[in-house]
């Protein structure tokens, strides 16, 4: 099975139960939409663990590219002085930021901002759409539109392509109208009504808040099947 997650916001503990609430095995997928790191305390901790899963698929969110661009900041200043710019990366996380080290630096700035597969489409906040309410192709997105994007998570905003985009950025307390924390599925206009398969919507929107409510969720390409932890 594959799992989709997003804006886990080092929370390291609500991670680990998730995986047990799917029963997570070496058969599975995971594929994290970014925004693993900040507002929890175990921003590194969760980090080099997803980084050591060999079943983990992630990409850059907006917290991720932050870091990032301190990070190219620091070495322009100072590009032969790595002790250094190690230390203020570590600094950057005040909770856990001893555990950073150079293989998880570079980690992070080698994922990538969008994972594409035959039926969906993983970006963090969104992605442009052309004047036929379809996607851009991914790899023509900047990277700003990718992790910042506003416009997307919007009920109004539809997608006519053939591919699911999932996406988190913004917690779904937001939209909804009752402020809970669920995944919201936007299922098309001609798919069945008792059919749940990932092309039976066209954008599912995954941040269920988890630094705000305490909720963190997934879903399941599969069989569209949501799971939550809270706590």
């Amino acid at each position: 099975m594959i799992y989709v997650v997003s804006d886990i916001h080092a929370r390291y503990d609500l991670f680990r139960r998730l995986l047990d609430a799917i029963k997570f095995s070496d058969g599975d997928t995971l594929i994290s939409c970014g925004d693993i790191v900040d507002k929890g305390n175990d921003s590194i901790r969760l980090l080099k663990f997803i980084k050591n899963m060999p079943n983990a698929r992630c990409i850059n969110g907006n917290h991720e590219y932050a870091f990032l661009k301190y990070y190219w900041g620091l070495m322009r200043e100072s590009p032969d002085n790595f002790d250094c710019v190690l230390k203020k990366l570590q600094e950057y996380f005040p909770d856990d930021g001893k555990l950073l080290d150079w293989d998880t630096v570079d980690w992070v700035e080698n994922l990538p901002y969008y994972i594409e597969e035959k039926d969906f489409l993983c970006v963090h906040a969104g992605i442009p759409l052309d004047e036929n309410k379809r996607t851009i192709p991914p790899e023509k997105a900047t990277r700003e539109q990718l992790v910042y994007d506003r416009n997307f998570k919007s009920p109004k905003v539809e997608v006519l392509n053939s591919k699911c985009v999932l996406f988190g950025h913004t917690p779904t307390s937001y939209i909804l109208p009752d402020g809970s924390s669920k995944i919201i599925a936007y299922r098309r206009r001609e798919a069945p009504r008792d059919s749940y398969k990932i092309t039976d919507f066209y954008k599912i929107h995954l941040d269920t808040g988890t630094w705000l409510d305490g909720v963190l969720g997934c879903i399941c390409i599969e069989n569209c099947n949501t799971y939550y932890v809270k706590g």
